[in-house]
């Protein structure tokens, strides 16, 4: 069943498909104590749609109810007849269910506004040592739905960091939003914020989030700059950079064409050369192109994130390879930003084990 289609099942409709997976769940105690597990799973599953359909309410997140919801009830369901077939204990079944409930609430009401300033150093023996160091703020993948607690914290942040020039990767707007005036407008209000004395540069996101008329609306008479397959150098308290950007593409064949065109037009004039995309995609043909730094987003590094294992899913045509964070390509620098929103459409609005991020760089010349 679609994820749309989930959204409009009525309520009572819901309630059956939660009670079904409470049945099921419960199954290993259908000769002792059936009644009372299955009511137990129903009131985890009870709890769950409430906290959820709290959220647009109390305007923290704006994602439909009905498909997180029912994963949720699938996944208590399977955990708890894994524990009934494997280890027949009620207490166990308990504690699994209550941790299954503190971590959702953990990652829909408290991880996606717990949003980080990562600090990172970049040196470059085409920089001037004796030069003033660089600072850089990276930004990525808003999503914006609604103004929220997250976005107030971005604006306080930028403002408390006064970077000297901003970058930022792409993804303007939600998905379900791409067309909501409001959102547009929201996104205006935003950006319309960001100071830079050096400058605002900026890239478009996926295609299929915001397309060149959603881009245009929501920079127009605003401070950035929207780099569409363009370089242009930048001169920061006389040290020079080239900075080139990428509009966004859906694939990576789509995109390579137009990176070996505009690394075609870098000036070979020993400048530290920025790579700015949305995607990690083209990580590889960056580093052979002769890119210093690739800045970028979209995997949001995963959103949910087990120990050891990392990301469930990148959302990238290379997987799991460049899935967020500092990576060193041959000699290109590569940092995938976890970014500041969360995806659309019927994709959970939750964060776990990472946290929104903005990237403040400081850039300097390699000292003698």
């Amino acid at each position: 069943m679609r994820p749309v289609v989930l959204e409009r099942l009525p309520w009572w409709l819901t309630l059956i498909l939660l009670a079904g997976g409470a049945a099921l769940g419960s199954l290993p105690w259908r000769f002792s104590g059936w009644p009372w597990m299955a009511g137990m799973l129903l009131a985890f599953s009870l709890a769950d749609w409430l906290s959820l359909a709290l959220l647009p309410r109390l305007e923290r997140s704006f994602g439909p109810v009905k498909p997180s919801l029912l994963a949720l009830a699938a996944l208590r369901a399977v955990l708890a007849l894994a524990a009934g077939l494997l280890l027949p204990s009620a207490w166990l079944v308990l504690a699994v269910q209550l941790a299954l409930l503190l971590a959702s609430l953990y990652a829909t009401w408290i991880e996606p506004f717990r949003l980080r300033v990562t600090t990172q150093t970049f040196f470059s023996s085409k920089l001037d040592p004796s030069g003033p160091p660089i600072r850089l703020l990276h930004l990525g993948d808003l999503h914006v739905e609604r103004l929220t607690r997250r976005e107030a914290a971005v604006q306080q942040h930028v403002e408390a960091l006064a970077p000297d020039i901003i970058l930022f990767s792409g993804d303007f707007v939600n998905l379900s939003y791409r067309d909501d005036p409001l959102a547009t407008q929201h996104i205006r209000e935003i950006v319309s914020q960001w100071h830079a004395p050096y400058g605002i540069y900026c890239v478009s996101g996926t295609p299929l989030v915001e397309s060149a008329e959603h881009v245009a609306r929501f920079v127009s008479g605003t401070d950035l700059r929207w780099l569409r397959d363009e370089v242009v150098p930048v001169e920061i308290g006389g040290q020079r950079l080239t900075l080139a950007g990428l509009d966004g593409a859906l694939w990576r064949e789509d995109a390579l064409p137009r990176l070996e065109a505009v690394a075609g037009r870098l000036p070979d004039d020993g400048t530290c050369r920025i790579l700015l995309y949305h995607t990690p995609h083209v990580t590889p043909e960056a580093a052979q192109a002769g890119f210093d730094l690739f800045l970028c987003g979209h995997t949001h590094g995963g959103q949910l994130r087990l120990p050891l294992y990392g990301a469930l899913l990148t959302a990238s045509e290379l997987g799991k390879r460049y899935e967020m964070g500092r990576y060193q390509v041959g000699a290109m620098t590569l940092y995938i930003t976890r970014g500041l929103g969360m995806e659309g459409g019927s994709a959970p609005r939750a964060r776990f084990l990472c946290p929104p991020e903005m990237t403040l760089w400081t850039l300097r010349g390699v000292p003698d």
